[in-house]
C-alpha cells in the first residue's frame, strides 16, 4: 500500500501527503529531536470520549513527550513560590529550571505546525521562535531599565553557542569518533554564519570606537546612540536577506543531511498533534515563557546577592546554559553520531539569530519605548565577542575538526566564565548606563 512507502497526516477527516518539501527539517529541528521521547498511545486510545481523548493525547505528546519532561514541575513550583513570598534566590533557580523544558516545546510545536504550513512559513516561525526565551527576558528587562541584564544576557547567549555548545561538540564527537582521526563537515553554512556574526561585531565594535574616539562622553553620547540605532536597522535588513537566502534561494545548504540514516528521526518525520493544537499549545507556553522571564528579571539582582555572583556572571553563563540546555544537548548528541553539520547548524545559527536579529531588535524596542539603549558594550566584553569569533572563524576553516579544536574553544569559555566570576558588577538603576557615565564625567569636571 501507499501509505507504507510515504507519510500521511490527516487534516480535516481528509488524508493528506506529506511532501518531500513539507517534511524538509532544520538543523535546529534535528537537534531538538535527539531529546524527544516516543509516546505510548495504548491507553489513551482507549478512551471512548473523542474530546478526552485528543485532550489525553495532546498532553502525552507535548508535556511526557520529552526526556525534560522530569522538569516541568518546576513551572508551578516557580509560580507558587512567587505568588507565596518565599525566598527570592529559590524563585530565580525555579524559573530557570522551568524554562529549559519549555524553550524545547516551542520548538517541538513550530516544527509541528510547519507540517501544516509548509516549510517556508515554518521556517519563518522557526526562525522567529527559535530564541523566544531570551528575546522574552531581554523585554521583561527593558521594560524594568535594566540594560546591562539585556546586554550581558545577549552577549552571554553568542559566546554560549560560540564556544560552549560548539567546542563541547567538536570534543565529544572526536573523542566519540577518534577512530577516523577527523571529522568532516560542510564549510559552506558555516562560512556565511561567520561573515555575518562578523557584520554584528562591526555593528557593535563601531559605536564603542566612536565613544572611546570623542573628547568627551557627554559629547558623543547622543551621536553614539544614533549610530547604535542606525547599525540595529543594517543589522535587521541583513537578518532578513538572510533568512531569504535560507529558506528560499540557497535552501538546500541548511537543510539537515542524514536524518533518513537514523530511524528515530525518521519516526519523528510525522505530525503528532493537530494545526490547531498546536497553536494553543505554542501561545500557553510562550505565556509560561513570559511569566517565569518576569520572575528571573524581577529576582536575579537577589539572587546575584545571595549567592555572591556578580550579575555579570549570572547573566552571561548561568542564563544562557540553562535557557538553551535541550538545543546544546541535542547538538552534543549529533556531534556524537559524526554529524557535524546538524551542530554547526544550531550552534553557529543560534549565534546569528541573537546577534542579528535579537540584539537589534532590543535596541529598536528600547528607542520605542522611550529607553536610551545603545550598542556600546564594555571593553572587556567587547574584546571578548570579537576574540571568540576569531577563534571559531579559524577552528571552523579547514572543513574538518577533531577533539583538540573543541577542547581549545571550552577552554576559552572556561576563561572567559572565570574573567566575570571574578567581576563584581551589579546593575544600576538608571535608565541608561550612558547617562551615568555622562553624569559622573560632569560631576568630575563642576567639582
Amino acid at each position: 500500500m501507499a501509505s507504507t512507502q510515504e507519510p500521511w497526516l490527516m487534516e480535516n477527516g481528509n488524508l493528506k501527503r506529506l511532501s518531500k518539501e513539507t517534511r524538509r527539517r532544520s538543523a535546529h529541528n534535528m537537534s531538538c529531536s535527539s531529546l524527544r521521547k516516543k509516546s505510548d498511545l495504548t491507553l489513551v486510545s482507549k478512551v471512548r470520549c473523542g474530546l478526552l481523548r485528543l485532550l489525553l493525547t495532546n498532553l502525552q505528546e507535548v508535556i511526557l513527550g520529552t526526556k525534560l519532561s522530569v522538569l516541568f514541575p518546576a513551572v508551578p513550583l516557580a509560580i507558587i513560590a512567587y505568588c507565596y513570598g518565599f525566598e527570592r534566590q529559590w524563585i530565580f533557580a525555579l524559573s530557570l529550571l522551568g524554562l529549559t523544558p519549555l524553550a524545547e516545546r516551542v520548538s517541538f510545536l513550530t516544527e509541528q505546525i510547519a507540517y501544516y504550513t509548509g516549510p517556508t512559513v515554518g521556517g519563518l516561525l522557526n526562525a522567529t521562535c527559535g530564541n523566544a526565551t531570551e528575546l522574552i527576558i531581554a523585554i521583561f528587562a527593558l521594560c524594568q531599565a535594566k540594560i546591562d541584564v539585556v546586554k550581558y544576557s545577549l552577549l552571554g547567549s553568542i559566546l554560549s553557542n560560540l564556544l560552549l555548545v560548539l567546542g563541547t561538540s567538536l570534543l565529544c564527537g572526536g573523542i566519540a569518533n577518534v577512530a577516523v582521526k577527523e571529522q568532516q563537515f560542510d564549510r559552506k553554512q558555516a562560512d556565511v554564519n561567520i561573515i555575518l556574526l562578523a557584520l554584528a561585531l562591526l555593528c557593535n565594535v563601531l559605536p564603542l570606537l566612536f565613544r572611546f574616539a570623542g573628547a568627551s562622553l557627554t559629547l558623543t553620547a547622543v551621536p553614539t546612540l544614533q549610530l547604535s540605532r542606525a547599525s540595529s536597522v543594517v543589522m535587521l535588513i541583513a537578518y532578513g536577506v538572510y533568512i531569504f537566502f535560507q529558506l528560499v534561494t540557497h535552501r538546500d545548504m541548511f537543510e539537515a543531511q542524514g536524518e533518513d540514516e537514523d530511524n528515530n528521526d525518521v519516526d519523528e518525520e510525522k505530525p503528532v498533534i493537530g494545526l490547531w493544537s498546536g497553536i494553543v499549545w505554542l501561545i500557553g507556553m510562550t505565556v509560561f515563557i513570559a511569566v517565569l522571564s518576569e520572575y528571573v528579571v524581577n529576582t536575579i539582582e537577589e539572587a546575584s546577592d545571595s549567592w555572591g555572583l556578580s550579575v555579570s556572571f549570572i547573566s552571561i553563563i548561568l542564563l544562557p546554559i540553562v535557557g538553551n540546555a535541550a538545543e546544546h544537548a541535542g547538538a552534543i548528541i549529533f556531534a556524537f553520531k559524526n554529524k557535524l553539520d546538524i551542530t554547526l547548524g544550531v550552534a553557529l545559527g543560534s549565534a546569528t539569530q541573537i546577534a542579528l536579529f535579537v540584539v537589534p531588535v532590543c535596541v529598536i524596542a528600547a528607542w520605542i519605548i522611550g529607553i536610551d539603549m545603545d550598542l556600546v558594550f564594555n571593553l572587556v566584553e567587547t574584546g571578548t565577542l570579537a576574540l571568540s569569533i576569531i577563534a571559531v572563524a579559524f577552528t571552523l576553516q579547514g572543513g574538518t575538526s577533531h577533539y583538540m579544536k573543541g577542547l581549545a574553544l571550552l577552554l576559552c569559555y572556561i576563561v572567559i566564565g572565570a574573567c566575570f566570576f571574578v567581576t563584581n558588577t551589579s546593575v544600576p538603576n538608571q535608565n541608561n548606563i550612558v547617562n551615568m557615565r555622562i553624569k559622573s564625567e560632569t560631576g568630575t569636571i563642576s567639582a
